[in-house]
């Protein structure tokens, strides 16, 4: 017990030095004036994050450059990522670009890029669906050509985060063996990446698009697809923590709001259909966090059914946030319809959290699969 209650200890503190920092470094006029910065990020944030917080490096391992803490200290520094719509790299290059190497199997190419990654000094981002979009192997139709001693690429690549401003891409292709994991320089003769128009100017995913591009096999030719899907899961609780934070972040907005809107002479928190508005939103949220924290400590602990757990996180939170977000702008009458308020901000990052590493009617169908439904 008394060790439980010490790493919850830490992990509360840990939950207050980056909450206090994003209120400081991440406001609703920081988030609206990187929604319109080409970069979509703060650079300085960035390396405030790296140098004095050692965000970046807290779940890469000691090995390769980091601090080696577990996956549930990071979902704590995700979860308040997202309660402030940090408009940030950090999760194409942790969630995604990092999980993927330490799941590739390929010591050099985590010697070669997690130290950087953890120094905040690397940008990386994961490349896998194509025009039709979607987030499993049925997306890749690239096929990688063998060149000498190294690879080409040719096609092109859709929705991939934050690659705007990548210094790695990890891009996944079909070799002759197989699905495989490919390292690209976005510098690379060939490579050109667009940002494309999409609905949350909060997170910018691009169109990237490869010309006989070199490249460089990690892992094992046609042996990539079981440690990029277990990646994928990994990213998703990632996801979904972040997805608790922005549903906490709303409710409490709306609460507020509740309490000093006046109508008919009284708050509009004391009437019936608003309590009760807000308690659905509260009881989701609570089964959200639950999902949430049990799929983090399932990838923490390696527990056989982490895809499982993450699946249903993945499921439950997206819902969970686009519901808050959506009653949210209710609520809020029509203050909450229009541009000026942040509740929009909100509900665009959940509706594109929806898609982002799958929707929950795919993830349903993942533990209708696994429990064999």
């Amino acid at each position: 017990m008394t060790d439980t209650m010490g790493v919850d200890d830490a992990r509360e503190d840990l939950r207050r030095v980056v909450r206090q920092f994003l209120e400081r470094r991440s406001t609703e006029a920081d988030v609206r004036r990187l929604m319109a910065d080409p970069a979509g990020y703060d650079r300085e944030v960035w390396a405030v994050m790296a140098d004095q917080l050692g965000l970046q490096g807290m779940a890469v391992p000691e090995a390769h450059g980091g601090a080696g803490f577990g996956y549930e200290e990071l979902c704590v520094v995700f979860e308040e990522m997202g309660r402030a719509l940090l408009p940030s790299p950090f999760f194409a290059t942790i969630a995604l670009a990092a999980n993927v190497l330490l799941e590739s199997g390929d010591e050099v190419a985590c010697k070669r890029y997690l130290p950087a990654i953890a120094g905040g000094e690397l940008i990386a981002t994961l490349a896998l669906g194509e025009e039709e979009g979607g987030w499993d192997e049925t997306a890749v139709r690239m096929r990688a050509e063998p060149d000498g001693a190294g690879w080409t690429l040719t096609g092109r690549k859709r929705f991939v985060p934050t690659a705007h401003v990548a210094d790695l891409l990890l891009v996944v292709a079909h070799t002759s063996d197989g699905l495989s994991l490919f390292a690209v320089e976005p510098q690379a003769p060939g490579c050109t990446v667009d940002v494309e128009l999409t609905l949350d100017l909060t997170r910018p995913l691009s169109l990237v698009t490869f010309e006989s591009t070199p490249a460089v096999l990690v892992g094992r030719s046609g042996q990539a697809w079981e440690g990029v899907r277990r990646a994928l899961r990994f990213a998703a609780v990632a996801l979904a923590a972040e997805q608790v934070g922005g549903a906490q972040r709303v409710l409490e907005m709306t609460v507020e709001y509740a309490k000093v809107r006046h109508q008919f002479g009284r708050p509009i928190g004391t009437f019936q259909a608003v309590k009760h508005k807000l308690a659905d939103v509260l009881v989701a949220l609570e089964s959200a966090r639950s999902a949430a924290r049990d799929a983090a400590r399932a990838v923490a602990e390696g527990d056989p059914e982490v895809e499982l757990a993450a699946s249903v996180a993945k499921a439950v939170c997206s819902d969970t946030f686009t519901r808050a977000a959506g009653a949210a702008i209710q609520l809020h009458g029509g203050i909450g319809f229009t541009w000026e308020h942040p509740a929009q901000l909100f509900y665009k990052r959940a509706k594109s959290g929806e898609f982002l590493l799958g929707t929950p009617a795919h993830h349903r169908d993942l533990v209708g699969r696994a429990i064999g439904v």
